[in-house]
């Protein structure tokens, strides 16, 4: 660990990853905390932070981009009839205090806050756990509870009118490389094949690195997977794909992801058996 600004995430006392408190971001960046850079064992990073394609896209993290209107994923909004949209309507997630600091994790508690004033108050637990001498898992859970006296509606610019664009929830920004990665399932390979669809796993293959994500509760695995291999390596599990999804005042929403972050590229016997490692019952 560090100062109050970031948490060194460790595993047998490496570090492999730094989760930043408090980034000093353009509101038009929906600033929030994220983990970036994620490392494997070896060092290779597997994240990326405001890439030329998309300078809102920060490592890993928890991003939506419509909250009832409010923007928590940054950039342009999707607006039905009328396409990408510059708005004044970005929110940001507040960090307000840690429950646990550990080398290996953390418990934080955040204020989702846009114009009206606080929209959800988040719970994140976050593990960093070894699994092998060449892969660790990194457990991610958010819990948003709507404290407003209103109901709310988590949306994405696909619940909006742009087909194929369901983004908004867990979001993990990859390593960028001259190759797009290779992703697969345990049934299916290729991003048309992967992308909108649900699976128990899904894994993102790079040149010397392998990312294999998995919904960690059964109300996680139903939601479909986003993925982009083609014009940028990204993974993303959508809590709007279809619908808007509602939070009614002083109700809660909770998805894990565990990763399993592993030098090397994994086949699909060594992604599953690397799953059922790190994901418990």
């Amino acid at each position: 660990m560090t100062g109050n600004d970031s948490v060194v995430l460790r595993v047998a006392g490496r570090p492999v990853g730094r989760y930043v408190t408090r980034p000093e971001l353009r509101a038009r960046l929906s600033p929030r905390p994220y983990l970036h850079p994620v490392t494997t064992l070896a060092g290779t990073a597997v994240t990326e932070l405001s890439p030329a394609d998309h300078t809102h896209h920060l490592g890993v993290g928890v991003a939506v981009p419509d909250v009832e209107g409010f923007n928590f994923w940054g950039g342009r909004t999707y607006v039905r009839d009328r396409g990408p949209t510059e708005l004044d309507n970005h929110g940001s997630q507040r960090h307000a205090a840690y429950q646990l600091r550990d080398p290996d994790g953390f418990v934080e508690e955040l204020r989702w806050v846009a114009a009206p004033g606080e929209l959800l108050r988040e719970r994140r637990t976050v593990a960093a756990t070894g699994l092998t001498d060449t892969a660790w898992a990194l457990d991610f859970t958010f819990s948003l509870t709507n404290v407003t006296s209103a109901p709310l509606s988590l949306g994405s610019p696909a619940t909006n009118g742009r087909p194929g664009a369901a983004y908004g929830g867990f979001f993990w920004r990859a390593r960028k490389e001259e190759t797009a990665p290779g992703v697969l399932t345990a049934d299916a390979e290729g991003e048309s094949e992967v992308h909108g669809r649900t699976a128990d796993w899904i894994a993102l293959t790079g040149s010397t690195w392998t990312l294999v994500f998995a919904g960690a509760t059964e109300r996680t695995r139903q939601d479909p997977w986003f993925v982009r291999t083609a014009a940028y390596p990204g993974v993303g599990s959508s809590l709007a794909h279809t619908d808007r999804l509602p939070v009614p005042p002083g109700e809660t929403v909770v998805r894990r992801i565990v990763t399993v972050v592993a030098d090397g590229r994994l086949d699909r016997t060594e992604a599953a058996a690397l799953v059922r490692k790190a994901v418990s019952p």
